[in-house]
């Protein structure tokens, strides 16, 4: 008798992207590239979440850098491609945003200060997951169907 067994993971994303990327400028505009291409690639629309990892690698850059040290970009599609969740994680856990609906407006003529405000106008879900040390990750998720 030959049984023959079929394992299968339907927790299983059935996208992924995962790159790292130098904390640079030049790190942080790859990322963006990345997303993209890779969402076209996957023939998933781009223009929000391409701008929700440009704010957050910008960040990973900008607060998370840690000389030696990258940062990670993960994109994944869930829920049988009904939620898209962008992940970015960095080396300074020691150093944690606020969270959603706990932002401040930035001062007027402030440089800083706006990119998780607008990863807020853009995600339909946000947050920012301490650990393992020394990392933190900031993430968000937007529904691919309305």
């Amino acid at each position: 008798m030959n049984l023959e067994i079929t394992r299968t993971e339907p927790s299983a994303p059935a996208r992924q992207f995962t790159v790292l990327l130098s904390p640079t400028r030049r790190g942080a505009r790859l990322a963006r590239l990345l997303t993209a291409a890779q969402l076209t690639d996957w023939g998933l629309p781009s223009e929000s979440a391409a701008q929700i990892v440009a704010e957050l690698a910008a960040n990973a850059a900008f607060h998370g850098r840690v000389p030696g040290r990258d940062f990670r970009l993960d994109l994944i599609v869930e829920s049988g491609g009904k939620r898209l969740r962008i992940a970015v994680t960095d080396t300074r856990g020691d150093r944690l945003p606020s969270g959603p609906g706990d932002l401040g407006a930035p001062v007027d003529d402030s440089e800083y200060g706006r990119g998780l405000l607008i990863v807020e106008a853009l995600a339909d879900r946000w947050g920012v997951t301490a650990g393992p040390v020394p990392r933190k990750t900031v993430w968000a998720e937007l529904d691919l169907v309305p």
